[in-house]
């Protein structure tokens, strides 16, 4: 038996609980892993209030990110004791995640966890953090360098956004931070963030094209924001866009695209190809600040995980959770 949340839709409802859950329940899989450490993001938090259409089979053990031990395995590139890292993948969604003390999945979903980690940081890291790195190569791969001007974040003291700063900030970049929170202004200017702005001029319906200021920025809002980002693009920047915290709509006009030659970069975690995924973490071990961790993230227990989903749908956590999935 192992400890686990676990979604139910039937008769009685759609629940999140914390049970126990027999072995014999696991999902198919050729490894098995200890987990030791999870995280709860967005789309889990969405999963457990039922909030969103977000799992497509039940029951199902939510939970997009796990790091753990290896305890048994018929995948020739994964051995018992290794450490191993997850995100994405559809788990917590069509697969059973890393809200559990015990998960069973295919190993062409795992990566080496990296020697610069360990499994707690790699989930104070988690999807979050590596969609942030993800989104910082695609600036890159789009030309976007420090000399050209200042990158913007949006939703900056998320967990996604945090990250991005500490990552930009690192790399050189002049970067400006939108946040719906002032009172997170010191923590983004300890992460390496230059300015603070109000995400209110964003939020609402704007003008097809704007001021330009942005070389390039990270969009983890989707809707008007992104729409308002795209309008104030200095001529060919860079957007890349992963998120759709304030909705998925988008009420933009293709003028900064035809006008003003703005690229708009869209970044999935979910499914990237696994040597991108590679190449996400061993950019993270050497480009994220390892002091930076302690500041984006704080842990929680397993038995915490429901509570807390609703208080992260409502935009009251800064950072990140890690999951203490043991206790």
């Amino acid at each position: 038996m192992f400890k686990a949340v676990l979604i139910e839709k039937d008769d009685a409802g759609y629940r999140a609980t914390l049970t126990d859950v027999d072995d014999a329940g696991l999902p198919d899989g050729d490894v098995t892993v200890r987990v030791a450490y999870s995280t709860l993001n967005y789309k889990d938090a969405l999963a457990i209030t039922g909030k969103g259409p977000v799992v497509r089979k039940f029951p199902m053990v939510p939970g997009i990110d796990l790091a753990g031990t290896v305890e048994h395995s018929s995948h020739p590139e994964c051995r018992a004791g290794d450490l191993v890292v997850l995100n994405g993948w559809g788990v917590g969604e069509g697969h059973w995640g890393g809200l559990a003390e015990k998960a069973r999945l295919a190993g062409d979903w795992l990566v080496p966890l990296p020697a610069a980690f360990s499994p707690k940081q790699a989930m104070a890291i988690g999807t979050a953090g590596y969609t942030a790195m993800l989104c910082v190569m695609a600036l890159e791969r789009h030309g976007v360098t420090p000399d050209q001007g200042e990158v913007l974040v949006t939703g900056a003291s998320g967990g996604v956004g945090s990250v991005a700063v500490s990552l930009l900030a690192k790399l050189g970049y002049r970067v400006v931070a939108s946040t719906g929170r002032p009172n997170e202004a010191e923590y983004l200017k300890a992460l390496g963030a230059a300015e603070i702005i109000d995400r209110v001029q964003f939020s609402m319906p704007g003008k097809p094209l704007a001021k330009e200021r942005w070389t390039g920025a990270i969009d983890t809002a989707g809707s008007h924001t992104l729409a308002n980002v795209c309008a104030s693009m200095k001529y060919r920047g860079v957007v890349a866009a992963c998120g759709l915290a304030q909705g998925m709509d988008f009420p933009a006009t293709v003028a900064p695209f035809i006008l003003r030659g703005v690229t708009l970069a869209g970044v999935d975690s979910v499914y990237c190809p696994r040597p991108e995924r590679l190449e996400a973490w061993q950019r993270l071990a050497r480009d994220l600040d390892p002091a930076h961790l302690d500041l984006i993230s704080h842990e929680v227990s397993l038995a915490d995980v429901i509570r807390l989903s609703g208080e992260l749908l409502a935009g009251q956590v800064r950072g990140r959770l890690i999951v203490d999935v043991n206790r």
